[in-house]
């Protein structure tokens, strides 16, 4: 330490006191300024950035949020839709029934008129043929009976008394 005493000037110390100052001033005078003003401008565009990019986030939620409910929207139309769509299958089905139902009543009715006029044109043809089988056999019972002169006499007198008393 000692030599390094020895070697100290006061002179060379006071100039290079000087010259550093001399360099300070001249850097804060054109340099510093323009390297203030330059990292001053460089952090006023991060914060801008940052804040931009804050706000598209937010954004993205927002768009992210409005998607969400779109898609809720359609899918409750959608359950609508075929709900209402459901709903008009089954009244087309019951409508069907319905309508089937009526014409088949309206074809057993038909079919029981039919039926039944059936039925009655054969009683009537079955009374009409058992008439004239009565007749026939009547004839043939009368032929028999008035086959002979006496039996015929006999029928008239009765006839006759009958018709009196009447």
């Amino acid at each position: 330490m000692d030599k390094l005493l020895d070697q100290f000037s006061v002179g060379l110390f006071f100039w290079q006191i000087i010259l550093f100052l001399a360099l300070l001033f001249l850097l804060r005078k054109y340099a510093w300024k323009p390297i203030l003003t330059s990292v001053i401008n460089r952090e006023e565009s991060i914060k801008e950035g940052l804040e931009s990019a804050e706000l598209a986030k937010k954004q993205m939620r927002q768009l992210k949020e409005d998607n969400k409910s779109l898609l809720a929207e359609a899918r409750m139309e959608r359950d609508l839709i075929v709900k209402e769509a459901r709903e008009a299958k089954d009244n087309m089905i019951s409508e069907a029934k319905d309508k089937a139902k009526e014409e088949g009543a309206k074809m057993i009715e038909a079919a029981k008129s039919a039926i039944q006029a059936e039925r009655n044109a054969a009683v009537n043809q079955l009374k009409s043929q058992v008439a004239e089988l009565s007749i026939q056999i009547a004839e043939k019972i009368i032929k028999s009976e008035i086959s002979s002169n006496a039996r015929q006499q006999e029928i008239i007198s009765a006839a006759m008394q009958n018709a009196k008393l009447n």
